[in-house]
């Protein structure tokens, strides 16, 4: 798994009616993009975290640049 900061880490609810959890990748310690990541998640705290095969990356649209 690899990501970038601005990112965003979801990870899947585990039982049916259990919503997704999210967090805004603030900061990337591994080589290349790779975990762990610090993250902000959506309730405000921060951790750092090791997502396991539950947990999917959403890239950050880029800007589009100016015309």
């Amino acid at each position: 798994m690899q990501a970038r900061k601005g990112d965003w880490v979801v990870v899947r609810g585990h039982q049916v009616g259990e919503p997704d959890r999210k967090a805004l990748i603030i900061d990337v310690h591994g080589r290349d993009g790779a975990p762990p990541y610090v993250v902000q998640w959506d309730d405000g705290h921060e951790s750092t975290f090791y997502p396991a095969a539950d947990a999917v990356i959403e890239r950050h649209a880029a800007p589009a640049p100016p015309r």
